[in-house]
């Protein structure tokens, strides 16, 4: 019922020649309510749907791993990724082609912080032996992938925590440092940013990553894909391209060229990360990238 209401919605207002036409489908990952992602993603669908001369529709996915899978095996023809699922994508399913990659308040890499509450005793990494730490999903880069990583390199494993959690989302995760649930957790930049004022502080930043990114699979036509990519990086130029832009997130100020080795730093870490969990598997936890936000 809801991929015929997004289809239906965005057929309305297509243009009737362009309406007439057999869509391209766009596919977006969960992170939002399907509602709110189809507002967001809407201004994109139809610069492209009025450039194309096609209309294109928006599919949103019931699971990070169910969107993985719809790009990888064709399904949609052009698609929005987070960093760790599209590492995630190339590895299970090969290249697909990169179209652009987002730049956050004008850089194309983003950043997370391992937090604690302000008035913490907890100076170094070091002192997080023993603790409770608070990850956010599952399949988040910067509330699981890479502060574990992180705490690997100070030579800390989850075992080696008091107790530990994955509390769906960096919110989540503020509020249990704040409560005292756990004495750390790790967030996103902006989050951090967003609840600076709240009594947490942070205990160290993580490496700079590489940003969301657009790609194509191998339904969309190879004829019209140096178009298709042409048309994303003159975003920036067009005269509607901040609201196509902003309206997605408010802090996107343009896109840029991407490059598959952009994701190398972060393919290393996943690799890393995915090592140590096959070490606990024994423990029957869930698999790392079965659902989540990036």
């Amino acid at each position: 019922m809801l991929k015929i209401f997004l289809y239906i919605f965005l057929f309305i207002f297509a243009p009737i020649s362009i309406a007439k036409q057999t869509p391209y489908v766009f596919g977006v990952h969960p992170y939002l309510t399907a509602k709110e992602l189809l507002e967001r993603f809407s201004p994109l669908l139809n610069y492209l749907s009025n450039k194309l001369d096609k209309p294109v529709i928006l599919r949103v996915a019931k699971t990070y791993k169910s969107h993985i899978e719809l790009v990888g095996k064709n399904k949609v023809d052009i698609a929005y990724m987070g960093p760790a699922p599209y590492v995630k994508l190339v590895k299970n399913y090969g290249h697909k082609p990169l179209l652009a990659k987002i730049q956050v308040l004008g850089k194309s890499t983003f950043r997370g912080a391992i937090i604690v509450a302000q008035n913490s005793p907890i100076k170094t990494l070091a002192d997080l032996r023993g603790k409770g730490f608070a990850f956010g999903s599952p399949n988040s880069t910067m509330s699981h992938f890479v502060p574990r990583f992180i705490l690997w390199k100070a030579g800390i494993t989850v075992p080696q925590l008091s107790h530990y959690k994955f509390i769906k989302n960096h919110e989540n995760v503020v509020l249990g440092v704040l409560l005292g649930e756990f004495e750390a957790g790790a967030i996103k930049k902006d989050i951090f940013n967003r609840y600076a004022q709240t009594g947490i502080k942070v205990l160290t930043w993580t490496p700079p990553i590489t940003v969301h990114v657009f790609v194509a699979t191998q339904r969309f036509p190879s004829q019209k894909l140096d178009k298709l990519r042409t048309l994303f990086l003159n975003i920036n130029a067009n005269s509607n391209g901040e609201t196509i832009l902003t309206s997605i997130k408010s802090s996107i100020t343009g896109v840029t060229k991407a490059k598959d080795k952009d994701y190398d730093k972060l393919r290393h870490i996943l690799q890393t990360v995915e090592q140590l969990a096959h070490k606990k598997k024994s423990q029957k936890k869930p698999n790392i990238f079965d659902s989540g936000q990036p």
